[in-house]
């Protein structure tokens, strides 16, 4: 009885093991379905605010165009759900199964065990049980077999009762179980109607510019000039804020030009440590906001037989939505862009992040900042209604991708 009863046990541990890495796994993905759906709303409340807007067919297109990969992200999340759902419940029933088994193999000893002691139940026969020994080695033993006999007699109805809570609890997961699957079925059904109709839009939208595409590649080169020249600009004041600060630091410029790297103090050095030792999982430089333009040379969202060239990463925010510094450190400059709002650049040792297209400056120069400090406000296209920061990253001189040390970019 015990040996079947270690087999038993064995078996659960192997039907159990895989539901507390499932359960984590469930747990990450339903966060990031949360994550997905709320960047969907937000896109949405964007879109609705800038209906009345004059934008462009371009921009539609490009906002429709995220919001779609967003929700085909949302639909793959919500499927993995259900997969993993399914799993977990098709686990259960075995895990069932398994306590059915052994509640019954329990339930037929206990049964005999109930007769055995009902044919010797009389005081009587327990006393000339123990009298009838052969000696009192031999009365003792029996005496502890009978102690052991009623003990193993409560092991067993503890157990019985034990396995019987544990499968209503069982059917109670499954229930359960069974309902948030068909949550996530019709959202997912939703989710693919939502889909079609956004696909439907965007069809409409490209039809409009393949009508025009000579006038809005035009207007794509035209976007790209102005912002070759505004990097042109930003690369500049870094440089002119490398050799401000080495001057101060007593550092000769030589033949390389001091104003490619910074001179560190030792603070500065622990400073940029602590920048280094972060990467990946600085806080984003907006409370909300979605990535509408990558780094580097990249096809173009809407029309991808053009490639365009991006500096940092651009973020769309809400209207008035405060920007903040990503880690602690100085202002180093604010400048008034053409065309851009203003410009903030935060020294951070040898690092230094820029934030512009901004209004209502929080902060001055020289300023010690903190982490996640607002600097001022992402501005508000008065034509577009559209709030848009690009975001920069420089080690010295040198321009970095600011997805690889934002969190989650």
């Amino acid at each position: 009885m015990r040996i079947l009863q270690f087999t038993y046990i064995i078996g659960l541990l192997l039907i159990s093991t895989p539901s507390f890495s499932q359960s984590a796994k469930q747990q990450q993905l339903e966060e990031e379905r949360q994550r997905l759906r709320e960047e969907i709303e937000q896109m949405k409340q964007l879109r609705a605010d800038n209906k009345l807007k004059e934008r462009s067919v371009l921009d539609e297109v490009e906002a429709i165009n995220a919001q779609i990969s967003t929700r085909q992200n949302l639909i793959k999340i919500t499927n993995q759900q259900a997969n993993l759902l399914t799993r977990e419940i098709n686990a259960n029933f075995k895990k069932m199964e398994a306590y059915r088994k052994e509640l019954k193999v329990l339930k037929e000893d206990y049964a005999k065990m109930i007769i055995k002691s009902y044919k010797s139940k009389s005081r009587q026969s327990r006393i000339m049980f123990l009298l009838s020994s052969a000696d009192f080695a031999q009365a003792y033993k029996r005496l502890q077999y009978m102690k052991q006999y009623n003990e193993h007699r409560k092991e067993q109805a503890d157990g019985i009762e034990t396995r019987t809570k544990e499968l209503q609890k069982l059917n109670t997961d499954l229930s359960d179980q069974k309902k948030s699957k068909q949550v996530l079925v019709d959202e997912n059904r939703e989710a693919q109607d939502k889909l079609r109709e956004e696909k439907m839009e965007q069809q409409a939208l490209m039809a409009t510019i393949r009508k025009k595409q000579g006038t809005y590649t035009k207007q794509i080169k035209q976007k790209e000039a102005q912002a070759s020249a505004l990097d042109k600009a930003i690369e500049k004041l870094i440089r002119e804020a490398i050799a401000k600060a080495n001057k101060k630091a007593g550092k000769k410029a030589s033949k390389k030009g001091s104003a490619t790297t910074f001179a560190l103090t030792p603070e500065e050095t622990k400073l940029a440590a602590g920048f280094t030792s972060n990467k990946g999982k600085l806080p984003w430089p907006v409370g909300t906001g979605r990535l509408t333009k990558k780094f580097g040379r990249q096809p173009h969202p809407t029309l991808p037989n053009i490639q365009i060239n991006s500096s940092g990463v651009e973020i769309e925010t809400r209207k008035g939505e405060k920007a903040r510094a990503i880690f602690e450190g100085e202002v180093t400059g604010i400048q008034k862009v053409k065309g851009a709002g203003r410009l903030v650049i935060i020294r951070h040792g040898n690092y230094m992040t820029t934030y512009y297209n901004l209004d209502n400056i929080t902060v001055k120069e020289g300023q010690k900042v903190s982490t996640k400090q607002a600097i001022g406000e992402v501005r508000t296209n008065p034509k577009t209604g559209r709030a848009i920061m690009k975001f920069l990253v420089f080690k010295n001189a040198k321009k970095l991708n600011p997805q690889t040390w934002i969190y989650r970019m």
